[in-house]
This record gives structure tokens, sequence and C-alpha cells, in this order.
């Protein structure tokens, strides 16, 4: 019998999706589809917004200050180091690296265009933080 390999990442916490119109987007989540807000922040020119669909990950973020019209896919892995060499080793080529509030974070794209990102959770009291926040 063959081996079942084990997944490259934990799971699939946050769909980041770019929004043309946050606020229409959110009040249809949340008045039409009946999706909990779990915030809706503004800050430093941009609108983000995150509800919950599903009862459990992933949360769907939207954003007005990403570029583009594919979501981006953000997998949670135990350790960004190791699953950067890991993945590199495969022929995986990361785009940027940067923070977001949970903790480090890597974005990628697939030769199809989809796009990626893997995050280490370090601050996972920071979904405590914007827990209720509404901006607008």
């Amino acid at each position: 019998m063959r081996d079942t390999p084990t997944p490259p990442f934990d799971r699939l916490d946050f769909i980041y999706a770019p929004s043309r119109d946050v606020p229409r987007d959110l009040a249809y989540l949340d008045e039409t589809l009946g999706g909990r807000v779990v915030f809706a922040v503004e800050g430093m020119g941009a609108k983000v917004v995150a509800v919950d669909l599903t009862g459990g990950p992933p949360l769907l973020l939207l954003a007005d200050h990403l570029d583009g019209e594919q979501p981006i896919l953000v997998y949670r892995v135990a350790d960004l180091g190791a699953s950067r060499s890991q993945q590199e080793a495969r022929g995986w080529l990361p785009e940027l690296t940067f923070e977001i509030p949970h903790g480090p974070c890597c974005s990628f794209r697939t030769p199809g265009g989809h796009r990626m990102a893997l995050y280490e959770l370090t601050r996972p009291e920071a979904a405590a933080h914007f827990e209720g926040r509404r901006d607008f």
C-alpha cells in the first residue's frame, strides 16, 4: 500500500479577496447571506472586512487595497522558515515576504496565476484585537 503524503500546509485560514466596494460587499455578505461580521476596519487608506460564512476557517477577508481580481488563499504553517525551505527545494518561487497581524507571511503565485500565501501564527492574540471592531 502506498503511504499517504503529509499535507504541505496546516489549514486554509483566510481567503483574502479584492473588493471594489467593501461597504457594499459587506452589506451583501451580512444582510443577504447572513454571514457573521468579525470586523470592519479602516486605516492607512484601506478598508478591510472579515466575514465568517462557515462557523470556522476559512475567514473571508475583503480589502480595497488588493490589486487584481484573484483572491489570495492564506494557509497556516507551523514553521514558515521550514515550509519555505521545503517548497523552495521543490522549485517554488516566493513573491513577497511581509507581516500580517497574525505573524510573518510569504506570498507566491502558481504557474496558472492563482495567488497563495503561507503564514506562521506567532501572534494568536491578533484575532481578539480586531474581533467586533466596526469602523464603518
